[in-house]
C-alpha cells in the first residue's frame, strides 16, 4: 500500500507556504482585495507555480491567509478571555481584538467575501467564543439579561460595518464599541422589542472574521 499521501510536508514546503501567506496579507493590505496571485508570488519570492501548488485557487489562498491572521491575532486573546474570571472584561477584550483584526486585515476580509472564502466555518470559533463570554457575563449579572446570542452576532456585524467608512488606521470604531457596551449594561436597560430570526447568510455577517 502506498504511503505517499501520508508523508508529512517537507520543511521547505511548510516554510514556502508560510511565506506565501504572509506575503498575501501584506499585498492585500497594500493594494486592496483585487491583488493578483502573481503579485503575491513576487512578494514571497517564489514562482507562481509554487503558489498554485500550495493553494490551487484564489479562494484557498485567501481563506488560508485569513485563518492564519485569526490564529495569530485572535486565538490567544479568546483563549485568555475564556480562561479568565471576569467574563465581561473577557468579552470586551474579545470584541476589541476582533475589531482590531477587521480594521487591520480589511482587504483580506473583502477578498475573502468576494471569493466566497469567508464561511460560517471560519467565523464560528470567534462568534462562538464571544457568545459564550456574553452568556457568562449575563450569569454574573454584568450584561443585560435579555440579550441573545443572535443579538451578539448582529452587534458584531454592526460594529464591523462601521469600519468600512473609516480609514484603515483610524481607531474611531472604539467610540461605537463603547456606545454598544454601555447599551449592553444591565443598569437602566429598557425592555427590548421582539428579536427577528437570525440569518447568518446575510452580507453584513460575511464581514466578520
Amino acid at each position: 500500500m502506498s504511503t505517499e499521501t501520508e508523508r508529512p510536508p517537507r520543511a521547505d514546503a511548510v516554510r514556502n507556504a508560510g511565506r506565501i501567506l504572509d506575503a498575501a496579507r501584506e499585498v492585500f493590505a497594500e493594494t486592496g482585495p483585487d491583488a493578483s496571485l502573481e503579485a503575491v508570488a513576487k512578494r514571497a519570492e517564489v514562482g507562481a507555480r509554487t503558489v498554485y501548488r500550495h493553494f490551487p485557487d484564489r479562494e484557498a489562498l485567501v481563506r488560508a491567509a485569513l485563518e492564519r491572521s485569526i490564529t495569530a491575532a485572535l486565538a490567544p486573546v479568546l483563549e485568555r478571555a475564556l480562561a479568565g474570571d471576569d467574563p465581561r472584561a473577557g468579552l470586551v477584550a474579545a470584541m476589541e481584538a476582533t475589531l482590531e483584526l477587521v480594521s487591520r486585515e480589511r482587504h483580506v476580509l473583502a477578498a475573502a467575501t468576494n471569493s466566497g472564502a469567508l464561511t460560517a466555518e471560519v467565523t464560528a470559533p470567534v462568534l462562538g467564543a464571544v457568545a459564550e463570554l456574553a452568556a457568562r457575563a449575563q450569569a454574573a449579572g454584568t450584561l443585560r439579561p435579555d440579550l441573545t446570542s443572535d443579538d451578539i452576532g448582529r452587534i458584531m456585524g454592526m460594529l464591523t460595518n462601521v469600519l468600512w467608512g473609516m480609514d484603515q488606521n483610524d481607531d474611531s470604531w472604539r467610540r461605537y464599541l463603547g456606545l454598544m457596551l454601555d447599551a449592553c449594561k444591565p443598569e437602566g436597560a429598557s425592555p427590548l422589542p421582539h428579536a427577528a430570526p437570525y440569518r447568518p447568510e446575510t452580507q453584513s455577517d460575511k464581514c466578520l472574521p
